[in-house]
């Protein structure tokens, strides 16, 4: 890999249930001294066996709105009523360490980032091979109901809409597990 894609983070994103997690788990298992998460911040109360600074930075409202004034997140979205934020230090930091930082992130994220001229990143999209596929997908792991499974479903949607403008590098469709991990990491460690 060139020295100058390993300042690069990656920027994973895709519709929920499309395989991004596994995918992931995958690459930093077979490659556990290359990549790095970010730890992001959070207004939302820390849960049973989370530490500060380890699974979150957990920061009060006041606090997460004086960082957005600084200028200090990358991206930043509300969830459930709870404030979450990548911020430019967490990426720095693991630069800092060597390795390569992979973001997870949604596709409200993605635009912030692409907007911000000063963000280096590189943009892979995870697809299902189609919507029928991604459904079944999502109603068979049985943890949500009906109307959240339609709820994904419609986020999938613009998420796929969004992706096919061209605004990421790179769209691996995941309709063989073993083929799209083969193509993600093609595209992270490509010699351009």
């Amino acid at each position: 890999m060139s020295p100058n894609l390993k300042d690069r983070p990656i920027v994973i994103s895709g519709p929920s249930g499309v395989g991004k997690g596994t995918l992931v788990d995958k690459l930093f298992k077979d490659h556990p001294d290359t990549f790095a998460f970010t730890v992001s911040h959070t207004t939302r109360q820390p849960r049973a066996g989370e530490v500060d600074g380890t699974n979150y930075h957990f920061v009060t409202p006041t606090q997460f709105s004086e960082l957005i004034a600084e200028g200090a997140f990358v991206e930043h979205a509300t969830f459930s009523g709870n404030s979450y934020g990548t911020s430019k230090r967490t990426i720095a930091d693991q630069i800092a360490k060597g390795r390569i930082v992979v973001l997870d992130i949604e596709m409200y994220g993605v635009k912030q980032m692409k907007e911000n001229p000063t963000i280096n990143a590189r943009y892979v999209f995870i697809a299902p091979p189609n919507f029928e596929a991604l459904e079944k997908r999502l109603r068979g792991r049985g943890t949500e109901k009906d109307e959240d499974v339609t709820k994904r479903l419609a986020q999938a949607k613009n998420e796929i809409e969004y992706a096919n403008t061209g605004v990421h590098d790179r769209i691996i469709v995941n309709d063989d597990l073993e083929k799209a991990y083969e193509e993600l990491k093609e595209f992270i460690f490509e010699q351009k």
